[in-house]
């Protein structure tokens, strides 16, 4: 939140043009960096207005909390007021979103809208607001028991009901109501119905000082949904694990104990059916508890998959970078899946100062939760500042005099199931000693390796046509165009003599019917792009096409890591030479193990693809393909 008082004072502010000063002086503070232009003009156009408002309707003593920030979420809303409800005598608030817009149309979708001034849809401004309130009730202990004393508008004050009369399309309710120029008498009113004409200063205490975390409400919701979609069956040590985080569960309900687990595991061990059969089970029981990953692709799928019904569901899937403020243990269980992923720090360019806690990112998520679990593969860390390993977490856990529990899994579920494939990877990348060995075909994960991209692709196609998914990988050897016109189409920035494909989508958005990156892995339409380390890492798919580019080449007994053939950004001159080789095995580690039922390999290093022939037994792609087609 950037600034706080009452509606009379932050009018008064407003008028002696103060008021604009002051945030930007706290935004600095907050944030570390000036807030921009389009920002600052936003304040001095509507807080005026919004204040004048109140003033009118004689609410001068509402408090206005001004940015006020949602609980582990980046999103603000602009203005959130507080005060005392006129015929209950108790909390009241109501939250407001202000647009400058002078008009607006509904797009196909009556839940998005298209501004002049945007050059894509946005969400409607009814819906933007009511999703703020949903989400406080979910996660604010002031409104989860409460609900009924928070309310939604979005104020449009530069618009008459003319310029935008389209938004009217969406549901109109408690949560989520719309007022322009033309009714701003009816806003005045609308108010007095929320508000008495007396100090809001005690609900807002009541507000920021509220427990922040999963209602129950939202948690027996999740539990539902979890329940409904759980086809798990844990076996042997993935039991283990379970039951393990379980009884650590127990212990700190009965004796205010708090502890660390760690479950450590390689590729298709079950890690994230552990994590989501206990994130169920947890709810099931009413124990307070979040899911947060380093990912961006793995957090958006999951919560694509756990709460696609429920919209609510998704706000229970976080990032690491989430709790950097987050009171200690407020939470009974914190789940960090594909924990490798964790940094050395939450902290970025972006931050707000006040959130710059100095912590370390694994110090941050020990002390959010009595018991917080990890889930990890050490051989999956692949960018530099990454540091989630069993050794640094049980040293946070030894610091802070915790006992910390590790959970071995063996049996692997991915590749077919093959720990020889498994051991055939680790092998061949020199992840383990002993050096690369021949691949003896074991029934359960099939290997080939094609003389083309051409080739490589083309079997894959024909595994797509027989029913399989199939998606292509690479190691990030070719420059990544990440600006692209919503309209594409994709550069083909993957080029290989006369073979060339684009990279896939950067961001959040699907361009020119390729899916957003976190989606590249599970929508079928992500076959024809190719993807880095970050969109595969996490996921799986029947097929995996993967080529080794020239930053890990075969020279006559060994492997040699050229760091000037990576384009990845995250290697800079401080990252070292050992590093640099660690990560880079590490990349083809993962893409090495997406595949559920086979990988097809592709060097475009001639050495190195002949090194990869004569270990996988001089096996070609079109040779299989032809042997399948028969």
């Amino acid at each position: 939140m950037l600034f706080r008082d009452s509606a009379s004072a932050v009018a008064a502010e407003s008028l002696a043009e103060t008021l604009s000063l002051r945030l930007i002086d706290q935004f600095v503070h907050m944030h570390g960096y000036r807030p921009g232009p389009a920002e600052v003009r936003s304040w001095k156009a509507s807080i005026p207005v919004l204040t004048r408002t109140l003033l009118d309707a004689g609410l001068g003593m509402v408090e206005v909390l001004i940015e006020y920030s949602l609980p582990l979420n980046s999103k603000r809303a602009d203005v959130v007021l507080a005060g005392v409800h006129p015929t209950t005598d108790e909390p009241s608030y109501v939250v407001v979103e202000l647009k400058q817009w002078n008009s607006a149309l509904p797009d196909e979708d009556p839940l998005l809208c298209q501004v002049a001034s945007y050059s894509r849809p946005v969400l409607n401004p009814v819906e933007q607001v009511r999703g703020y309130c949903d989400y406080l009730i979910s996660f604010n202990g002031a409104l989860a028991a409460n609900p009924e004393r928070i309310s939604g508008v979005a104020y449009l004050h530069n618009a008459t009901e003319l310029s935008v009369r389209g938004l009217y399309d969406v549901e109109q309710n408690e949560r989520g109501r719309l007022f322009t120029s033309d009714r701003r008498g009816e806003l005045i009113q609308y108010l007095r119905t929320k508000f008495k004409p007396v100090s809001g200063a005690e609900a807002a205490d009541q507000l920021l000082a509220a427990k922040v975390g999963p209602s129950k409400q939202l948690m027996a919701v999740a539990a539902e949904e979890v329940r409904e979609r759980e086809q798990f069956v844990l076996l042997d040590e993935q039991r283990v694990a379970y039951e393990t985080v379980l009884r650590a569960v127990r212990r700190a309900q009965q004796a205010d104990h708090k502890e660390v687990v760690v479950i450590l595991g390689g590729p298709g061990t079950g890690k994230s059916v552990i994590a989501l059969s206990l994130l169920g089970e947890l709810y099931r029981r009413g124990v307070t508890a979040l899911h947060a990953t380093g990912s961006s692709s793995f957090t958006t799928t999951m919560r694509q998959v756990v709460g696609e019904r429920k919209r609510a569901v998704k706000d229970l899937f976080k990032y690491f970078n989430s709790f950097m403020t987050a009171e200690r243990n407020s939470l009974d269980v914190l789940i960090c899946d594909e924990a490798h992923r964790i940094r050395k720090t939450s902290a970025n360019r972006f931050t707000q100062a006040t959130q710059r806690t100095g912590k370390a990112q694994i110090e941050e998520l020990i002390d959010a939760a009595r018991v917080p679990v990890f889930l990890l593969d050490e051989h999956q860390v692949v960018r530099p500042g990454e540091m989630g390993t069993v050794a640094q977490i049980q040293a946070a856990a030894a610091a802070k005099g915790l006992s910390c529990e590790v959970v071995e899994l063996d049996s692997q579920f991915r590749c077919g199931g093959s720990d020889a494939y498994l051991n055939w990877v680790v092998r061949l990348l020199g992840l383990e000693e002993g050096g690369p060995i021949p691949w003896e075909p074991d029934g359960k994960m099939l290997l080939e390796v094609a003389d083309s991209p051409w080739e490589l692709e083309n079997f894959l196609d024909a595994q797509r046509g027989a029913g399989y998914s199939a998606r292509i990988s690479a190691g990030y050897c070719w420059k990544w165009t990440k600006k692209v016109p919503a309209g594409g189409p994709l550069p083909e920035d993957v080029r290989i003599g006369d073979w060339a494909r684009p990279w896939n989508v950067y961001g959040d958005r699907s361009v020119a019917g390729a899916p957003p990156a976190a989606l590249w892995a599970t929508v079928p339409a992500g076959f024809g792009q190719v993807g880095c380390v970050y969109t595969a890492q996490g996921f799986e798919y029947d097929w995996s096409g993967v080529i080794l580019g020239p930053d890990l080449v075969w020279r006559t007994d060994r492997w040699r890591c050229d760091r000037t053939e990576s384009k990845d950004p995250v290697f800079r001159k401080s990252t070292s030479d050992d590093d640099v080789d660690r990560l880079i095995r590490n990349t083809y580690k993962v893409l090495l193990t997406r595949g559920m039922v086979g990988t097809v390999l592709y060097s475009t290093d001639e050495e190195t693809q002949a090194k990869l022939r004569e270990l996988a037994s001089g096996r070609s792609a079109h040779r299989v393909a032809a042997a399948q087609s028969r």
